[in-house]
């Protein structure tokens, strides 16, 4: 059943599943009995695999194909009606051009399969900066995904207007050929087909907190950058906060989730993550810098575990992190844990079993781009709960 009678977002739908055509339209309410069900069904047919709850409670394996690893950079466009307002450093598009490749492609795409539809919130449902969209998809994995990674439910299909964000992702066959990440900002959506790798089907991160929402603040006045949001309270009780900018893959969450050294904290320091990746920035009425995070949960790639004394938020092989995670494209123990750099006989990424050896084995047990969502408030460096303000100074 519908969650909303928003005829605007109901013709949407309507005309996205007659050119996709699944065999069901299953609307996502966020409750943890969905929730549930769906981990459950993802188990049974394999798209899921569920780890030693043990060692890791409440986690569970996804491996996406081995030709679909990472985010596809050369794949991905911005069309507009001008192709100097995609940015030099985009790839455009016409607008046209590009409607009418897509759209052979996902006719019929999700033949024999279900089309979930998950409206979800870019910031705490009901905040003036608060920005909505819909995803449509055919895998569990995006669902399972995005209600960790954004604000998911009926309350937000409640307030969806004219202005929501539309997005469309389908499997399709993962065919890397015919992959695109698609975002037309003129008319407020995105489209990705041909695949299952989270940075490319989890419409509300790099598509919408990034490249939309960039399109939105230059109209609007405000700012979607790539930068971390920290908070740092001093022995004095003084607060203060961070936003700072890094490229992809150089540790910016890590620094985000900083936990100070023992003798810092023994003095009273205190640090937490208010947002890891992207910072929604504006001008407030007192003439000050305000940051917001858009996102809800983490999705991070973790370092390798060495000796080093210094604190880190991800915990090391064969200790629980904090659940429920979905670790992606990892490595596998014979126990039902993970692994990355241990020297055990284990599974690969791939799926392929490595031999018993004291040696590592030659292929890379672990992608570069293995990533695991985190829920909010669940990594030790996340912050208390009077530290989660809607927009920090």
């Amino acid at each position: 059943m519908a969650l909303t009678n928003n005829q605007a977002v109901l013709s949407w739908i309507d005309e996205m599943a007659k050119m996709t055509q699944p065999d069901q339209i299953v609307w996502i309410d966020g409750s943890q009995e969905q929730i549930d069900a769906l981990r459950a069904e993802a188990c049974s047919t394999g798209e899921l695999e569920k780890l030693n709850q043990e060692l890791l409670p409440d986690c569970y394996l996804h491996r996406t194909a081995v030709n679909d690893v990472a985010r596809v950079e050369d794949r991905t466009f911005i069309c507009c009606e001008k192709k100097e307002n995609a940015g030099p450093t985009n790839n455009w598009m016409d607008p046209k051009e590009m409607h009418e490749k897509l759209n052979k492609l996902y006719t019929g795409a999700m033949k024999g399969r279900t089309m979930y539809v998950i409206p979800y919130s870019m910031g705490v449902v009901g905040s003036p900066f608060a920005k909505y969209g819909i995803e449509l998809t055919d895998s569990i994995y995006v669902v399972l995904n995005m209600c960790i990674m954004t604000r998911v439910g009926a309350n937000v299909a409640a307030l969806l207007d004219e202005t929501f964000v539309k997005g469309l992702h389908a499997k399709a066959g993962i065919d890397p050929e015919n992959r695109y990440i698609v975002q037309f900002p003129e008319e407020n959506t995105i489209m990705s087909v041909n695949s299952g790798y989270g940075g490319n089907v989890l419409l509300g991160k790099k598509c919408f907190a990034l490249r939309i929402a960039s399109y939105l603040g230059h109209k609007q006045g405000w700012m979607a950058e790539h930068m971390l949001i920290l908070g740092l309270e001093n022995p004095q009780g003084e607060v203060r906060y961070l936003a700072a900018a890094f490229p992809s893959a150089c540790g910016k969450t890590n620094l985000a989730m900083l936990i100070p050294p023992e003798h810092y904290r023994k003095s009273g320091w205190k640090v937490w993550c208010v947002g890891d990746d992207i910072a929604w920035l504006r001008i407030g009425p007192d003439g000050r810098l305000w940051a917001m995070n858009p996102e809800y949960g983490s999705s991070a790639l973790p370092p390798a575990p060495t000796r080093s004394p210094t604190p880190t938020p991800w915990p090391p092989p064969g200790r629980a992190p904090s659940s429920p995670t979905w670790p992606t494209i990892w490595t596998t123990t014979p126990f039902g844990g993970r692994a990355w750099t241990r020297i055990l006989p284990r599974t690969l990424w791939t799926g392929r079993a490595t031999p018993g050896t004291a040696r590592p084995p030659r292929r890379r047990a672990l992608t570069p781009t293995a990533a695991s969502p985190l829920p909010p408030r669940t990594a030790p460096a996340s912050p208390p709960s009077s530290r989660i303000p809607r927009a920090c100074p």
